[in-house]
């Protein structure tokens, strides 16, 4: 049978998911006081830059908005996420499968969303087991998480979850490894795992990915943080790379998106698939 992932995205591994940081929003101490307008309009730019370049999906998180509420954010971020996604989703062909975060762990939230705004996924922090976080503890929300996608009926919205997740202490699940750690997400429902490294824009370790494939070989691994021109082919088992600190000036997140970056990257993921 095939996969929830194989139903959204055109191609067995090497799918490059763009993503959009969106500007801060409305209530974070960034936000820059005026129209939500000129928020919509910067995601609308890059998303019509991704699709011109023919990126296999978009994800779109609201990465500017530091310090990050842990959970439960206030409804002006959701509210502003969803003005955000609809505002790609426009932009975004049906066929180029779209999907949210919503920092930090907001994954109900994030379902909403994706459910109103026609999108496709969810990236999901915080799923299975427990970890510190730079917002602090952070536990599990598997249980809380499907049950609202069944009961919102959005059971056709993917969860990727973060496993191992960057920009945290993992020392409470030391003996979990990767593979065990995916094994349990996959039981929890999960329709793929997101490896990253330990932090935005550092490689995640491609022993990782052997390892998660190796144990867990019907569940879909994307590669989450860190991939370049130069790394790609490393993980080139994944299902999909997501990539936003390499798309951008300077390859740092906070930078414009480099439409040669983009186009010289999607082209040779394109290419390795033939080779």
């Amino acid at each position: 049978m095939a996969s929830r992932f194989s139903k959204i995205f055109s191609h067995a591994r090497g799918n490059v998911i763009a993503m959009i940081h969106v500007p801060a929003l409305p209530g974070a101490p960034l936000h820059r006081r005026g129209s939500v307008q000129t928020i919509l309009d910067t995601v609308q730019r890059e998303a019509e830059t991704y699709v011109r370049c023919g990126v296999d999906g978009i994800l779109i998180e609201n990465m500017h908005d530091v310090p990050y509420v842990r959970r439960n954010v206030g409804p002006e971020t959701t509210a502003s996420m969803s003005a955000a996604c609809c505002a790609v989703r426009k932009i975004a062909p049906s066929s180029t499968p779209c999907g949210i975060q919503i920092l930090a762990g907001a994954n109900k939230e994030a379902l909403a969303v994706a459910k109103a705004a026609q999108l496709q996924f969810i990236r999901a922090e915080g799923f299975v087991f427990s970890h510190v976080a730079d917002e602090g503890w952070m536990d599990g929300d598997a249980a809380e998480v499907m049950r609202y996608r069944r009961a919102i009926d959005a059971e056709d919205v993917c969860v990727f979850c973060d496993i191992k997740k960057k920009h945290s202490s993992h020392a409470v699940t030391e003996d979990v490894s990767v593979a065990e750690m995916a094994h349990a997400a996959d039981f929890f429902c999960a329709d793929g795992v997101i490896l990253t490294g330990l932090s935005t824009g550092h490689a995640a370790d491609s022993s990782e990915l052997r390892s998660v494939q190796a144990a867990n070989p019907q569940l879909p691994v994307i590669i989450g943080s860190g991939i370049t021109d130069k790394n790609f082919m490393d993980f080139a088992s994944a299902q999909a790379f997501i990539v936003g600190s390499y798309f951008k000036e300077g390859s740092h997140w906070r930078g414009a998106v480099s439409e040669s970056r983009v186009s010289s990257l999607v082209q040779a993921v394109r290419n390795s698939r033939h080779s």
